[in-house]
């Protein structure tokens, strides 16, 4: 009877000491945001009949790609917030104002997931969006995410687009004037593994 107890105390160490072995190879894989080939950019109705573009120019972000617990798996974006473009430089210094993205008191613009979730061609994911000193909990799809090895560099890239409105972060209405309290928000972010 001893024999066959330490006999199981042996076949358990070793079994915990597999799985823990295992556990490294199916941890998931680190991509840090690739600037040069990625962008956030936006557009907001004027007057209700055209289109204003723009863009962040200053955007850094990581995401974590669990392939065998997906939901594991993480988003992170942050943007400053005074990088905006909009191609009008008088336009986009009033942009950074206290009646618009108010940049000096909020500098930052940050989507951190909390759920995240595989679906047919990507993923969905939720998450806390801050932006003008307000969190707000967002759920988007991201398309994408195929590896791909570009000259023994690992690549990821996903795309989504998704409609805010800067009254739900706490923008004055009485101050949006003639552009739009909507703004359609275009992400393409790649990212390259670490």
């Amino acid at each position: 009877m001893r024999h066959f107890l330490l006999q199981r105390v042996v076949t358990l160490v070793i079994g915990i000491a597999f799985c823990a072995g295992n556990k490294s190879s199916s941890a998931a894989d680190e991509y840090a945001y690739d600037l040069v080939h990625s962008s956030v950019s936006f557009k907001a109705r004027h007057l209700d009949i055209s289109w204003i573009h723009g863009r962040f120019n200053e955007v850094s972000g990581r995401f974590s790609l669990d392939r065998e617990y997906p939901s594991k798996s993480t988003f992170q974006l942050t943007i400053k917030a005074d990088s905006i473009d909009t191609a009008n430089t008088v336009r986009d210094e009033h942009l950074r104002q206290p009646d618009y993205f108010d940049t000096k008191q909020f500098p930052l613009i940050e989507f951190k997931s909390t759920n995240t979730k595989v679906i047919e061609g990507g993923y969905e994911v939720t998450g806390d969006f801050t932006m003008h000193g307000k969190t707000k909990k967002i759920t988007f799809v991201f398309k994408g995410g195929a590896e791909h090895d570009f000259k023994g560099t690992k690549r990821v890239a996903f795309s989504t687009e998704l409609a805010l409105k800067r009254s739900d972060f706490g923008f004055d209405k009485k101050e949006i004037g003639p552009i739009g309290d909507e703004a359609m928000i275009l992400i393409d972010c790649e990212g390259v593994r670490k």
